[in-house]
């Protein structure tokens, strides 16, 4: 009876045996199975009452390995789907994310304003301006910018050359968006309250996301403040190049990119990371489906593709300038391989993903939903725009121009858009 009562202490076999009668037959002396009597008793005092729940028990052990097995099988099958799942973003990447603002149902379309660009371009190489000086021009520098000492300067000192009130956003460019977007909301209401004159914002690369930000989340205070907005190079829907490099299971997790940028930004530079994170699809996602754009304001955006042939592989760009001591005034360009580099990882891009690019930014990604969009013919990569190059034509268009260019179509995008308000019935 020891043994029996051992084997039956689990708290399964006692409710089980708790919560019904056991009834079982018992034959008279004389065998015949006429003469039954049911027999009530609790388990333990029924004779056949260990049969019973002996074999319960040795069911319910012999289901364990059942049930082992299956939570074994279970867990090695999600450790199989999740390799699975692992190898399929290491190859697809960035693929299914770049382009994504043209596939949004609730993105509305844009406007194509390369043949109008063109003209305005024309026009100003032959030394006819049209911006109003009227206005303040404020350029928004793009990341690593602080780094940059020549970012912008050629394009600042055109502007005043001609007249008008130009200035380079001083912000920390290695900081957030939601940061940065904050201090070029404050320089807007300086330069407003100082001057009583709206101001016209061009940003490049990672500046125009920081622009644009500003005019997202605080449109109300800056509605009567701001002119228009021009994006270069920007990255609005997302950048490959940085969602490749954060993204689990991409180059980030093979070659240390993540670690390697985590030291570059926040330790040598005194940066944030989330500066380079806000670039990823999945935060400007999250970004754009809470704060998008003001319809009324005027927006132009433009992209470029990269020269990817053998000669660009040997494009240097000025992006300082050394000044000698000794043998003052004479100065020496600082030049950096920056053109070889983006033609690099612009052939990356066209290889995996199809895509063309400046090197950092897709084309797709740099079309902002409502925008005028302006696709130049001409190969340039993203650091043209703000730093000149050993190879330019002089024969073409220079960066100075190409932002007079934007801004003055902003201004027509401006004026349309007015005109049409006007002509709408109260």
């Amino acid at each position: 009876m020891d043994k029996v009562t051992s084997r039956f202490d689990r708290p399964e076999i006692m409710a089980l045996a708790s919560d019904q009668e056991i009834k079982e037959p018992l034959l008279s002396n004389s065998g015949q199975g006429g003469s039954l009597s049911a027999a009530r008793a609790s388990p333990l005092d029924s004779a056949n009452a260990p049969v019973v729940l002996d074999e319960i028990a040795r069911n319910l052990e012999d289901s364990r390995p059942h049930v082992q097995s299956d939570q074994t099988r279970q867990k090695r099958i999600s450790i199989f789907q999740g390799l699975v799942e692992r190898v399929r973003r290491t190859v697809r990447g960035s693929a299914d994310d770049i382009g994504w603002l043209q596939r949004a149902p609730d993105m509305p379309p844009v406007e194509d304003g390369t043949d109008r660009f063109t003209n305005i371009l024309e026009i100003i190489r032959h030394d006819v301006h049209m911006l109003p000086d009227s206005m303040v021009y404020l350029l928004v520098p793009g990341l690593f910018s602080n780094h940059g000492p020549l970012y912008f300067t050629s394009t600042k000192a055109t502007f005043l050359k001609m007249g008008l009130t130009c200035h380079i956003a001083k912000i920390h460019s290695e900081a957030s968006v939601e940061t940065n977007a904050r201090e070029i909301k404050e320089y807007i209401e300086e330069f407003h309250w100082g001057s009583k004159k709206r101001v016209f914002l061009l940003g490049h690369s990672k500046g125009g996301i920081d622009a644009a930000a500003a005019l997202s989340l605080y449109w109300p205070e800056l509605r009567d403040k701001v002119a228009g907005l021009a994006l270069a190079q920007s990255p609005y829907g997302g950048s490959p190049i940085a969602s490749d490099i954060l993204r689990e299971g991409q180059i980030g997790d093979y070659f240390n990119v993540r670690k390697i940028m985590e030291i570059l930004i926040g330790k040598l530079i005194k940066g944030d990371m989330q500066s380079l994170e806000d670039l990823t699809y999945t935060k400007r996602k999250e970004f754009l489906k809470n704060h998008q754009l003001p319809k009324e304001l005027p927006v132009v955006s433009f992209h470029t593709e990269a020269n990817i042939s053998p000669a660009a592989l040997a494009t240097l760009s000025r992006v300082a300038q050394a000044e000698l001591p000794r043998f003052a005034p004479i100065s020496m360009p600082v030049v950096m391989p920056l053109g070889a580099t983006l033609a690099a990882t612009a052939q990356v891009l066209q290889r995996r993903y199809g895509e063309k690019s400046d090197g950092l930014v897709t084309c797709r990604d740099a079309e902002v939903p409502g925008s005028v969009v302006v696709r130049p013919k001409r190969k340039l990569d993203h650091a043209w725009m703000v730093y000149s190059s050993n190879k330019d034509d002089p024969l073409e268009a220079d960066a100075s121009q190409v932002c007079e260019a934007l801004l003055t179509l902003v201004m027509e995008v401006g004026l349309r858009k007015n005109h049409l308000c006007s002509l709408r019935p109260e």
